[in-house]
């Protein structure tokens, strides 16, 4: 990792994080950051509470906070804002002490601490939007309820060591901190250490998750430093990609396990399935009871890994770390020891049996497929979902290629980043990317499911974000284990889709954010008011739905339904703050008593059945009958799947002389059988042949190679792109995807251009007549026509 490439890197995710006046706007900054975390799986989700709040004084700040879901993890974020300005010079932002850094974590920990103990005026908590969190630190309840504070400290630079003549890439470690408390429960005297967390994210660490597509961090488990423990265990069984290890697991290490690591150390089937609603009362009962006999009845966890380190004394094998360590099966029961001893009880005498298997000798996809299979086989007598929840799965791979293949009316196309790190990419190998894709037609696959289920009765699922709501989205898509219920992902699907997704984006813009927003709790406020949409449309049981339709013709909301939505949002915004049970208004927006109130409230009821809305609900619904016969009219034309084609034209662009001089360059570093690859996909470029979907991808995995190891390569291949290939298949996308909207007459849209090209004096004009042929069957062009069209505009 060279450090031009962090500050590359630092310079697309400043560009993202512009305000209209071209400032870094630290909320949208961490915008971005988040989603990276959450697939690192360091939160639980990428929603958080904005509480902006600074305090030069004392020197103190907190950008915003987030509870974990299982809610005794208060999560800080704080975003160094002295390098996130443009002018900042590069060597500013190399970071080589780590002082720089513990400067800035004192902000952090010196509010949690002025908090904790009410130093921080009763004035600031009522006018504030840090005053709920404030309240909360200083609260019996928040003392009792919060056991670790992990402060994350966001940072624009790059940590560096200097020794040698180039700067390297380091990683700082910071030590915990504890802080002593007392407080009463139920009018019991009660004291406890709260463990703070301190978490470097700087650019080091953004662009590693970002080039290894989004994979979570792998969690490096050292018994023995962090326990003084190592683990007697006895080798079950030694395979060819596995190992396996028995052994009995004392109760406190699990809980302080799950004390230090949280959800971070489930897989991640496992942790999108767990309800955390309380202790699990059998283990309690038995815990209470006869902890002796725990192991006796529960059925153990189950754990995987990539790597250990064991040493040998006296005949016994001891397990002293294990890396990329995930709990596949027994999450439930680890968090209820957890909790159990949370709850006053000794686990002290408590044993739990454990399985460990140790992954080996195995590729990045197949150690997914190996601990998929652990953790689905490990939990067959519990309804853990067998769905893929990540980008391998079927039903993604027809979006992408949808988006790939779809127009809208306007000739603009989205951008479905299906694999984190895919669109960075192409970014940074140059070409038109930025200017063809800007920032309002990209979506990530989380933001797809959090678009996809805010249409419904359940905005509070919504506002948890993370995987429960990804996974409901993806089981919606997928059906059952049978395929039943299973969605047909077609043209109408992914016009309906985008249209969600911008009713979403576009109810978020007219909320606002800082200083002009309409509050400060718009990440609530847009999915709840989204949902009483749906209620009075779509969940009235009266035969009509919304027409999405509409949506997508304008790419845009009307004006009077941008009215009418803006103003359910102003009272959305006063209803969360009058129904909730709580002063955080962000948190208690994930439980559904409060969507229950507020759905149900006089409020909703009068402004739902004023003049205006019923104007607005007439225009805007179709009668599920209407609606079905006018889908299988679009349906009866077959559409052709251009997404194959895109992908071939994204690689002819680059042009054959491309390809031969990065084969030169990665020569060594790949396979006789690898060089053989890349020398049919140059030979396909030469004579214009098609480039088979084995080869395709074989192209995408040696060019994230290249992005992961060795970026640099990408300057060094200075080959003028060939852009009539993109200009061809713009054309005929064009053609094709307008002749859908407007009469379905594929041919004769084509016969058309057919024409234009001929009186152009095109020598190759007929072959408009032969992709029309082709797209009317619902078959793709093939490269060679699509370099007939190349020849006749150019």
């Amino acid at each position: 990792m060279e450090i031009k490439e962090l500050l590359k890197y630092r310079e697309n995710l400043i560009n993202g994080s512009l305000d209209s006046n071209r400032f870094t706007d630290q909320h949208t900054f961490l915008s971005q950051v988040l989603p990276l975390m959450y697939d690192a799986k360091l939160i639980d989700s990428e929603d958080y509470n904005e509480s902006y709040y600074v305090y030069a004084q004392d020197n103190l700040k907190v950008n915003g906070y987030a509870v974990n879901e299982s809610g005794e993890r208060l999560q800080l974020f704080i975003a160094d804002e002295t390098k996130l300005d443009f002018s900042v010079k590069a060597d500013d932002l190399l970071v080589s002490t780590r002082s720089s850094y513990e400067n800035q974590f004192k902000r952090a920990t010196k509010f949690v601490n002025k908090a904790i103990k009410g130093h921080i005026s009763e004035e600031l908590q009522l006018s504030s939007p840090v005053g709920a969190l404030t309240s909360k630190l200083s609260s019996s309840e928040g003392a009792d309820q919060f056991d670790v504070v992990e402060i994350f400290l966001i940072s624009a630079s790059a940590t560096v060591e200097t020794r040698g003549n180039e700067p390297q890439p380091k990683k700082f470690e910071f030590d915990d901190e504890e802080i002593s408390i007392s407080y009463n429960k139920n009018r019991d005297k009660h004291s406890k250490k709260i463990l703070v967390i301190k978490r470097l994210i700087d650019l080091n660490f953004l662009y590693s998750v970002e080039i290894s597509r989004g994979a979570r961090e792998a969690l490096v488990i050292d018994f023995q430093k962090d326990f003084s423990y190592s683990i007697e265990a006895i080798k079950a069984a030694d395979e060819e990609n596995f190992e396996s290890y028995l052994c009995v697991l004392p109760a406190t290490i699990l809980a302080d396990l799950y004390k230090r690591y949280s959800t971070r150390l489930l897989e991640k089937n496992v942790r999108s399935f767990l309800q955390f609603k309380g202790v699990n009362a059998g283990i309690r009962e038995t815990i209470r009871i006869s902890p002796e006999k725990f192991i006796a009845f529960n059925n153990g966890i189950t754990i995987t890994s990539t790597g250990k380190t064991t040493t040998e004394k006296n005949g016994k094998t001891y397990i002293s770390s294990l890396t990329d360590f995930q709990i596949v099966n027994g999450g439930q029961t680890t968090a209820s020891i957890f909790f159990t001893r949370k709850d006053g009880f000794s686990v002290d005498k408590v044993k739990v049996m454990a399985k460990i298997n140790i992954a080996k000798n195995v590729s990045e996809e197949g150690l997914d497929d190996l601990i998929s299979k652990i953790s689905r086989f490990s939990n067959s007598q519990t309804k853990v979902s067998t769905v893929d929840l990540g980008s391998r799965n079927p039903q993604l791979t027809k979006i992408k290629s949808l988006s790939d293949s779809v127009m809208m009316p306007s000739g603009k196309k989205w951008f479905f980043e299906k694999s984190k790190g895919e669109f960075s990419t192409l970014v940074r190998m140059g070409g038109k990317a930025e200017k063809d894709f800007p920032k309002e037609v990209r979506f990530s696959k989380e933001q797809l499911g959090k678009y996809y289920t805010a249409w419904g009765d359940q905005p509070y699922i919504v506002k948890k974000g993370g995987d429960k709501v990804f996974k409901y989205f993806i089981d919606a898509i997928s059906g059952d284990e049978n395929g039943k219920g299973k969605a047909e992902i077609d043209r109408n699907f992914y016009e309906m889709l985008i249209s969600r997704v911008i009713l979403f984006r576009r109810m978020e813009d007219l909320y606002g954010a800082g200083k002009n927003a309409i509050g400060q709790i718009r990440s609530a406020v847009v999915p709840y008011s989204i949902s009483v949409l749906y209620d009075w449309i779509d969940g009235s049981k009266n035969g009509k739905v919304f027409d999405f339709g509409k949506l997508w013709l304008k790419e845009s909301l009307e004006d009077d339904l941008a009215t009418f939505m803006e103003e359910l949002m102003k009272l959305m915004n006063d209803l969360i703050k009058k129904y909730a049970a709580s002063d955080d208004y962000g948190e208690y927006s994930k439980r559904k008593e409060l969507w229950d109130s507020i759905s149900s409230s006089k409020e909703i009821e009068a402004y739902m059945s004023g003049n205006n809305a019923g104007k607005i609900l007439e225009k805007y619904s179709i009668g599920k009958d209407e609606l079905k016969a006018k889908l299988a009219k679009k349906s009866k034309q077959k559409f052709a799947d251009l997404g194959a084609l895109q992908q071939n034209v994204m690689i002819f662009t680059r042009t054959a002389e491309y390809y031969k001089k990065l084969g030169l360059i990665v020569s060594e570093e790949i396979t006789s059988s690898q060089r053989g690859k890349m020398d049919h996909i140059i030979n396909c470029i030469v004579n214009k042949n098609d480039i088979s979907q084995e080869y395709l991808d074989f192209e995408r995995e040696t060019i994230h190679h290249v992005q992961s190891s060795k970026p640099e390569i990408f300057d060094t291949i200075e080959i003028r792109a060939d852009q009539g290939w993109q200009d061809a298949f713009d054309l005929v996308s064009k053609i094709y995807n307008r002749s859908l909207e407007e009469s379905g007459n594929v041919q004769s849209a084509f016969q058309r251009q057919r024409e234009i090209a001929k009186l152009k004096g095109a020598k190759f004009y007929s072959v408009y007549d032969e992709i029309g042929k082709l797209l009317n069957e619902g078959k793709s062009p093939t490269m060679r026509q699509l370099y007939s069209v190349k020849t006749t505009i150019s």
